[in-house]
């Protein structure tokens, strides 16, 4: 049988020694859809290795936007740079954007392992590697493309961690793609008149995966 702590693909990544070294201080987690879970310029409280749903690191500006720097799930973790600075700061919120489960476990038992295991040090190191290019690559995106292609984009990489069928409202939509409501509207409009997804009272399902790749821009 299949560990149960497998699902987060990061931990299915470790050899089975350090994955029982963890198992003792991973607690199930649930993320509820708007819950924060640090906030920017403060220490993290937990590491988390969540296993469904999507956590989005935002940035705040001064005149109240938000704007989606990274999105994590499944394929990621939270709060690992702790392991080398305890004290180390988020640099954005970390906002549960789709809910789901997470293991969580403390900073300390979190160092510890990483102490032990040269493994579980470049797992990290790659992760937060990835992690700066994702948040470059939106940089680059949210600079450089049009709303639908973004949003098609946006939308296949929220599928990548929480399948076809998504919880989000139009105000969530238009602070992680910073933009107007109004204009998430009508790209939703038009990505449903095409085929491709469905939206209905804070639900959006994908019915067309193909069609959405291809609506994508290059990022």
């Amino acid at each position: 049988m299949e560990h149960p702590h497998r699902v987060n693909l990061l931990l299915s990544l470790l050899p089975p020694e350090d994955l029982e070294r963890l198992q003792p201080h991973l607690q199930r987690f649930e993320m509820i859809h708007g819950a924060v879970l640090v906030e920017r310029g403060e220490p993290f409280g937990h590491v988390y290795f969540p296993t469904s749903g999507a956590i989005s690191l935002v940035l705040g500006m001064e005149n109240g936007a938000r704007v989606e720097a990274v999105m994590l799930g499944r394929d990621g973790v939270l709060g690992a740079s702790t392991a080398v600075c305890p004290d180390h700061q988020s640099f954005a919120q970390g906002l549960v954007q789709i809910p789901g489960l997470a293991w969580r476990l403390s900073i300390s038992a979190f160092k510890e392992a990483f102490e032990q295991s040269a493994d579980l040090r470049q797992l990290a190191f790659r992760y937060s590697e990835a992690a700066f290019a994702q948040a470059q690559q939106s940089a680059a995106c949210n600079a450089s493309h049009d709303l639908p292609s973004r949003f098609a984009r946006w939308l296949m990489r929220s599928r990548d961690l929480a399948g076809d069928d998504l919880p989000l409202t139009q105000d969530f939509l238009s602070q992680m793609l910073a933009v107007r409501r109004t204009s998430v509207t009508a790209a939703a409009q038009a990505l449903e008149a095409a085929g491709l997804i469905a939206y209905r009272r804070g639900r959006l399902h994908i019915t067309d995966v193909e069609g959405l790749r291809a609506a994508c821009c290059e990022c």
